[in-house]
């Protein structure tokens, strides 16, 4: 698996590794900040925005970014939901609401073996469900109302609300306009169609070398050409001719 990471003002590569492909890209994306946030900052260089795809969206991901000082502009998964449907969630007494008003408090944080993801777990009693019209739907064969949300919500609904807006609609675009393009490039004509190398170590090596050749064609374009040229000096050539004329003189004028 090859992890990219380019800048958004000249579309040159400022991070590129192989991993493993046993692993899905947002379990990489510590690694890669880390990396390249200490990089750019011994550069001189202030980190503030990450645009990534999907592939990279986790709550674990977005409070690390938020450690760091980075924005990010990560598009969550389809499955993330800030609670149950018709449940409203109070921040400050940290609890949910059922459509009754019934109040559904926090219990405890627990770690989802499955997803190996933090989580908070919030649970009512069963006799605040006793009579209500809507338990049969609502618990199904449970006595209580038991349910799990994210740990990193608050991180969850901060990111959404930079997707969401025309800066993080405006990034979207961008992200497509620069990585796309660049990693196109590298497979089509840098030789990262193939990896014709025996082991991790030799991959990267590859990959370092197609990026190390990216740049330096890009640099070239950042290269002011100077063209020898003599036409600088035509105007002190025509002046020599004319004092020449003048004292009745044949100059003896080299082109």
């Amino acid at each position: 698996m090859s992890q990219l990471s380019v800048d958004t003002a000249h579309h040159v590569i400022t991070d590129i590794k192989a991993y493993h492909a046993c692993k899905k890209d947002n379990q990489y994306l510590e690694d890669i900040t880390n990396r390249l946030h200490s990089r750019l900052w011994k550069q001189g260089f202030n980190w503030e925005n990450l645009l990534a795809d999907t592939g990279y969206s986790s709550g674990e991901n977005y409070a690390f970014l938020e450690s760091k000082g980075i924005r990010s502009f990560i598009p969550p998964h389809g499955t993330y939901k800030g609670g149950p449907a018709g449940f409203i969630y109070h921040e400050k007494q940290d609890y949910y609401t059922c459509s009754q008003g019934e109040i559904i408090p926090f219990k405890k944080v627990f770690l989802d073996y499955r997803t190996q993801t933090k989580k908070k777990e919030y649970r009512g009693s069963s006799k605040q469900c006793r009579g209500c019209p809507l338990a049969s739907n609502c618990l199904g064969k449970a006595k209580e109302k038991k349910f799990s949300v994210t740990y990193y919500r608050e991180a969850y609904e901060r990111n959404i609300a930079r997707v969401e807006s025309k800066r993080g609609r405006y990034m979207k675009a961008k992200r497509q306009s620069t990585v796309e393009p660049v990693f196109g490039t590298l497979t089509q004509f840098m030789g990262l169609r193939k990896i014709n190398t025996i082991g991790i170590e030799q991959a990267n090596k590859v990959m370092h070398l197609s990026a190390i050749a990216y740049n330096l064609k890009k640099y070239l374009k950042f290269m002011s050409k100077t063209v020898k040229s003599d036409a600088g000096m035509l105007h002190v050539y025509i002046h020599a001719l004319k004092c020449a004329f003048r004292l009745k003189i044949r100059p003896n004028l080299v082109f």
